[in-house]
């Protein structure tokens, strides 16, 4: 049986839902019970850690009985575990659900299987309704995962030959408005943003997300990674959220208790060294690189060593978009798959 007109009007309600969720440990997940006549008859979305999952929450707003026979419409394929709660799948069992229609697949090991049981109990399943604009909406959390560990983003900006500052280390500002605007939106977009010791100390970065002078509603947890002292008086203090500090220089160890925090997606923002020891350590999914019209020389590479001692070993990247923003470019890009020494020709 296909999806109906009224099923699909509910996924768009519930993906919206879904977005009331916090970003966290758990994804953030809609559901909408829908009546045999196609009315809507609840709503409910994750709360959050420990909270009940988005199907229970729609359910607690019924009286017994109201849904047999209904249909329930969800961003994520219903839970199939026991945890801090109880299976989503055989809570819509036992409410007489008769039909279920769900975006994704749940990926996990545990927690993935509801749509089997379903089916074994005799429920319409339809699975893929607006797979895409789900997948948008938790594609960090998938990240975590399937990786064990944030969505890392590793932003720079850069002079057109490749600079990130001049001579005398001064780099305010390589880009214009139109780019120190769109940084500040994706900061708001991550969970956390980090930069090294050696940032903080020469630039003195309040890491908030802003608009203007406006703070933005969302800000990211702000990481500082490094052995060397942040300053008692250093603008990362007054963040609205208190830093993280990692006297380190083990990234894997670090996004590991990211990961375990909750932390769904990194913005990471403080300066070459740090930028090119994520990339060398592998720990990068997506780049954005803001190249501005304007040549500085000297010294001051945008990355430094990434562990490339040969053209056969170059860090390929594949292009996802070119994003004017005024007089820059942003080029958002994501590493390609490493090719095979043994194979690589030369060009």
């Amino acid at each position: 049986m296909a999806v109906n007109a009224a099923e699909r009007s509910a996924m768009k309600r519930a993906l919206d839902l879904a977005t009331r969720g916090p970003r966290g440990a758990n994804p953030q997940v809609g559901a909408v019970i829908v009546s045999p006549q196609g009315e809507i008859l609840a709503e409910g979305w994750h709360h959050g850690a420990g909270t009940a999952h988005a199907e229970v929450d729609a359910l607690s707003g019924l009286a017994p009985n109201a849904a047999r026979g209904a249909t329930a419409v969800v961003t994520l394929e219903p839970c199939n575990h026991t945890g801090r709660t109880g299976p989503c799948a055989l809570a819509l069992i036992e409410a007489g659900i008769s039909r279920v229609v769900y975006a994704l697949d749940d990926p996990g090991a545990q927690s993935g299987g509801g749509a089997e049981r379903l089916r074994a109990a005799g429920i319409e399943v339809e699975a893929g309704e607006q797979a895409e604009a789900a997948h948008t909406l938790i594609s960090t959390w998938l990240t975590a995962q399937a990786l064990g560990r944030p969505h890392i983003t590793i932003k720079w900006a850069q002079s057109l030959d490749g600079r990130a500052a001049a001579e005398d280390g001064s780099s305010q500002w390589i880009t214009g408005p139109a780019a120190r605007a769109d940084v500040h939106r994706r900061r708001a977009e991550a969970d956390a943003i980090a930069v090294g010791t050696g940032t903080v100390l020469a630039d003195n970065p309040a890491l908030t997300a802003r608009a203007g002078d406006t703070m933005l509603p969302h800000q990211p947890i702000p990481v500082v990674i490094g052995a060397r002292p942040t300053p008692a008086d250093a603008a990362v203090r007054t963040h609205p959220h208190a830093p993280l500090f990692f006297d380190t220089h083990d990234l894997r160890t670090v996004v590991a208790d990211l990961h375990a925090r909750g932390i769904q997606s990194l913005f990471v923002e403080g300066g070459p060294t740090l930028a090119s020891a994520f990339i060398e350590a592998g720990l990068a999914d997506r780049v954005l690189a803001y190249i501005a019209p304007v040549l500085l020389g000297g010294n001051r590479l945008a990355l430094t060593e990434i562990g490339v001692p040969t053209i056969s070993q170059a860090r390929r990247l594949t292009v996802e978009e070119w994003v004017p923003l005024g007089d820059d470019l942003l080029a958002i890009a994501h590493l390609a798959a490493q090719p095979d020494p043994e194979n690589e020709g030369a060009v």
